[in-house]
């Protein structure tokens, strides 16, 4: 059976990916662009964008506003037909601002996580961007449409959910985590449906909820469709292709990777993470590591208390100082074992996955 095109309002995936939004400066225009070429959904990251700028470290506020338009345009010149979005972080200081950017450059879909959204509707007003909350529970599910719903008249155009092996940031607790009963994401899908549907029926629209986290086979492609869901996001098999945009340095450490190096890492915004093991790693666990600057990146750090400046271990980790960087991944990440091509990957996934959609 053929893989179902991923339907966003009049926006039309034909392969129902997105490449979930890697920062810092693993997703931009590069990967971006070449899976909107092949069908899915490219994601640029818009988290501390301006890394590479020459004024960042003085000024990076408008080093990351004006690389935000950069890789946008970027993206859209070498995909002019393909569906470009950008993942923007609530958390992030700079949020309005760089959503704002991402609507005057018309983009397609904004999609933001790591927080509530709340007022991301009326940020929107009056452009044709589609907008997508990030929830890890149908009850989050259910606050933001309904908080969207009342107050501006509008309900999400998608809606991610992201179960508990996905990468970077998590929106479980530790011990949520590390149970043997942890959320199950097939499970939360059919509750985030669930409770959609009055919204889709009062508005006569439907919502697409799209699994993300683990997803690594097109066999758990299939398995999530049959479930419900619209479509997947997957991060963690995009980063050891050609076009991601990290130094190769950095794809290596997924391909060179074991199941005992995934682990999970404490970091500044309060939630837990998921990372690659290195020597960055067994530094932190020995205690905080100073902070020498503050980039000023997110709402609820605190450069006296952080453990480490996540910002810095970020760049330096996409740049290819992987050993003094954090290099966030999902729990399959030591599955990876090789460098492939986005058009091999994405024919590899949807192939399989049709194979089991009988």
């Amino acid at each position: 059976m053929k893989l179902p095109p991923l339907k966003i309002g009049e926006l039309v995936a034909a392969v129902p990916i997105i490449q979930g939004g890697m920062g810092v400066g693993v997703s931009l225009s590069g990967l971006a662009s070449a899976v909107a070429n092949e069908g899915g959904v490219g994601v640029i990251s818009s988290a501390q964008i301006g890394f590479n700028e020459p004024d960042f470290e003085n000024n990076s506020h408008e080093a990351n506003i004006r690389a935000m338009r950069k890789e946008i345009r970027k993206a859209r010149e070498l995909s002019p037909k393909g569906i470009i979005a950008v993942n923007i972080m609530v958390a992030m200081n700079n949020y309005k601002e760089m959503v704002q950017v991402a609507v005057e450059e018309k983009i397609d879909l904004i999609i933001s996580g790591a927080g509530l959204p709340t007022e991301l509707p009326n940020l929107v007003k009056g452009s044709n961007t589609k907008i997508a909350p990030i929830v890890s529970s149908a009850k989050a599910a259910m606050v933001i449409t309904k908080l969207w719903d009342h107050k501006f008249s509008r309900i999400p155009d998608l809606v991610i959910v992201e179960g508990p092996e996905a990468g970077g940031h998590l929106g479980f607790s530790k011990e949520e985590l590390k149970s043997e009963e942890k959320p199950n994401l097939i499970q939360i899908v059919k509750e985030v449906i669930e409770v959609l549907k009055p919204y889709e029926e009062k508005n006569k629209k439907s919502i697409p909820v799209v699994a993300a986290g683990g997803v690594y086979t097109g066999e758990d492609i299939a398995k999530l469709i049959k479930a419900g869901a619209a479509g997947v996001q997957m991060a963690t098999r995009f980063v050891a292709t050609e076009e991601c945009d990290a130094d190769i340095k950095y794809k290596m450490a997924y391909v060179n990777s074991h199941k005992e190096d995934i682990r999970f890492v404490k970091s500044p915004v309060g939630l837990p993470g998921r990372a690659i093991h290195n020597k960055f790693l067994s530094r932190l666990d020995e205690g905080d590591i100073e902070v020498k600057k503050c980039y000023n990146c997110l709402k609820p750090c605190n450069p006296a208390t952080t453990p480490y400046c996540i910002s810095k271990a970020l760049i330096e980790a996409v740049r290819g100082n992987v050993d003094e960087g954090l290099i966030f991944s999902g729990s399959n990440a030591y599955r990876v074992d090789k460098i492939m091509t986005v058009k091999e990957l994405i024919q590899e996934l949807v192939n399989e996955a049709e194979r089991y959609l009988v």
